[in-house]
C-alpha cells in the first residue's frame, strides 16, 4: 500500500459521508495555519504549506485538479510568504509582525488580478474539463486562496476580507465533492476569520495610531 493510499484511506463517517486521513489531517493543520496567522506568528507559513502538501491527495482523491493545482501553488506562495515574514518588520509592542490596511491602489489591483485571474482559471477549466467538475467555484476559491495568501504575506488587514469571501463559496463545494470533513472545517474557519479579522483591526488601527512601524520591510513584492 503506498502513501497516497494509507492518505485517502477512510477514517470515520460523517453526515453520511465518509471523511479521509488527508482531508482531516490537512485541513486541521490549515485550521493550526489559520490561528497562528490571527497570531501574526511566522510559524503560519510552515504549518500552512505542511497543509497543502497534505490537502493534494485528499484533492487528488475527489478528482479534483483544480484543487490540486491550487494546493501545489499554495505550497508555492506559502513558501514566499514564508520568507516575506521572516525578514519583515516587527510591530514595537510584542515583536509578531506587523500589520495594515491596504492603499486604495493594492485594493484595486487585488481586485483586479482576482477577477482576471478567476476569469482566465475559469476559462481554463471550462475548456479542459477533465481539470474540474465544477469549474467556475473551483476557479474563484482557486485564485481567491491565492489573492487571500498573498495580502497575507504582505501583512495586509485585507487578508481576512479574501478568505471570508473564499470560505462562502469553499463551504457547499467541499460538500458537494465528497470531501466531508473540508465542509466543516470550513464552517469553523469563518469563525477564526472574523475573529482574526478583528484582531488584525485593531492592532492595525493601534499601531497607526502610536506611529509604530505597520508593514512590511526587507523584501520585494
Amino acid at each position: 500500500m503506498s502513501a497516497l493510499d494509507v492518505l485517502n484511506a477512510v477514517a470515520f463517517e460523517a453526515f453520511g459521508q465518509p471523511v479521509i486521513w488527508s482531508d482531516m489531517v490537512g485541513n486541521l493543520f490549515g485550521l493550526a495555519a489559520l490561528a497562528l496567522g490571527w497570531r501574526r506568528s511566522v510559524l503560519t507559513w510552515p504549518v500552512q504549506v505542511l497543509a497543502g502538501v497534505i490537502l493534494v491527495a485528499a484533492y487528488h482523491s475527489a478528482s479534483l485538479t483544480g484543487g490540486v493545482g491550487k494546493q501545489v501553488l499554495v505550497v508555492l506562495v506559502g513558501l514566499w510568504g514564508w520568507w516575506q515574514w521572516h525578514g519583515g518588520r516587527r510591530d514595537a509592542e510584542d515583536g509578531q509582525v506587523a500589520v495594515r490596511f491596504a492603499t486604495g491602489r493594492e485594493r484595486l489591483a487585488l481586485l483586479a488580478a482576482t477577477a482576471l485571474g478567476t476569469l482566465a482559471v475559469g476559462g481554463l477549466f471550462t475548456a479542459v474539463p477533465t481539470l474540474s467538475w465544477n469549474p467556475w467555484p473551483d476557479a474563484y476559491i482557486f485564485v481567491g486562496t491565492l489573492a487571500a495568501m498573498y495580502a497575507q504575506a504582505r501583512g495586509l488587514v485585507e487578508f481576512w476580507f479574501a478568505w471570508l469571501l473564499v470560505d462562502l463559496v469553499g463551504v457547499p463545494l467541499a460538500f458537494a465533492s465528497g470531501l466531508a470533513f473540508s465542509g466543516l472545517v470550513y464552517l469553523v474557519y469563518l469563525v477564526l476569520v472574523l475573529w482574526g479579522l478583528r484582531a488584525w483591526w485593531l492592532r492595525s488601527r493601534a499601531a497607526a495610531s502610536a506611529g509604530r512601524p505597520t508593514q512590511l520591510e526587507g523584501t520585494a513584492v
